[in-house]
């Protein structure tokens, strides 16, 4: 399916120096505010208390939200966790404050908010264990919200998932280099890890540079924009090779052109579909769903732009051509042979 077709192609990469240059001066921004401003990690990275609550109705987030901010107890997360009842808070890591403290002080809050009282009960588990745990109680003996669990993640733990996110993304870089390096030609393996990594990069430095929270979610958009940008790089490589069998008489920068010119339709259909569901989350997913899909959109535009002029071009300066794609046959440079051609 095609929204239109264009029937001259276009010259994207008689420009693809100066819009590079541009690409080069963004990268180094990025990495100048990562390494200067660093980035603003949410609590599964630095520590910090977890506390889910559960309430007999759907639950007012942004009410729990102020209630949970009247505290001062920095900035905290507050989404919803499995169904709209419950609910799920993220406290960053307090040094003067014990656990123990926060999670009573928060449950204490929320009771008082929802017109309750909070007390201490005991309670004794099936297998035989006892403790104490705050409950919250109402007039008429109803209970407004109840305590499902608190937990501590150390800083320790969050290093490590930090650690762990760090290879993820070089374990996903290292496979889509060795997909493109089988599936194509090292030289289009290359360019399109270079312009992977341009989106990333770039992504990260917004972060950064606004020092918006970044989260575990936004982890997860990182490697979803690396197989999203590389699925572009793929579909304009294909579209290369199959333009170096057909036309032979095409310079690489042309059959480039050509490629891209032609998937042009492909793109805006694929993307702007892709960019409306991300934007819909932005405006409509809540706090819990927004940094996540910030990441995204910024990876989808970012993504479009690489895959064209950052990994097309540098693909072109190596000096990709017919042979590296196409199998000759013995009779390529025949004119007279009706058969002369690739052998596919």
């Amino acid at each position: 399916m095609e929204f239109f077709r264009i029937r001259r192609d276009i010259p994207f990469m008689r420009h693809a120096l100066v819009l590079n240059l541009i690409s080069i001066l963004t990268f180094v921004a990025a990495v100048f505010f990562i390494a200067t401003r660093g980035l603003h990690l949410s609590v599964e990275f630095t520590g910090g208390t977890v506390i889910e609550v559960a309430y007999p109705q759907s639950a007012d987030i942004d009410k729990v939200r102020r209630t949970v901010e009247s505290l001062n107890f920095g900035e905290v997360q507050v989404q919803n966790f499995g169904t709209s009842r419950d609910v799920l808070i993220r406290l960053p890591l307090r040094g003067d404050v014990k656990q123990a403290e926060v999670v009573g002080r928060v449950f204490d809050a929320l009771c008082k908010a929802e017109g309750g009282q909070a007390a201490t009960r005991e309670f004794v588990t099936e297998q035989g264990e006892s403790g104490t745990r705050p409950t919250c109680t109402a007039s008429g003996g109803a209970e407004p919200l109840k305590l499902q669990r608190s937990e501590f993640v150390g800083p320790i733990v969050g290093s490590e998932l930090a650690r762990d996110g760090v290879y993820a993304l070089l374990a996903t870089v290292a496979g889509i280099m060795i997909y493109l390096a089988f599936r194509f030609e090292w030289k289009f393996s290359v360019a399109g890890i270079v312009a992977n990594l341009h989106d990333v990069v770039i992504i990260v430095g917004f972060f950064a540079f606004f020092q918006w929270e970044f989260s575990l979610a936004v982890l997860a958009a990182l490697l979803a924009v690396l197989g999203y940008s590389v699925n572009e790089s793929v579909v304009i490589f294909d579209r290369v090779r199959e333009a170096f069998r057909k036309y032979r008489k095409l310079q690489p920068s042309e059959v480039i052109d050509h490629a891209i010119t032609s998937t042009m339709s492909r793109t805006v259909i694929t993307h702007g579909s892709t960019l409306m569901m991300v934007l819909s989350m932005m405006f409509f997913g809540g706090p819990t769903l927004h940094y996540f899909s910030i990441a995204l959109a910024i990876g989808i535009l970012f993504g479009i732009y690489s895959s064209v002029f950052v990994a097309a071009a540098i693909a072109m300066w190596l000096g990709v051509k017919r042979e590296d794609l196409v199998r000759i046959g013995p009779k390529e440079n025949d004119p007279d042979d009706p058969n002369a051609g690739a052998v596919v």
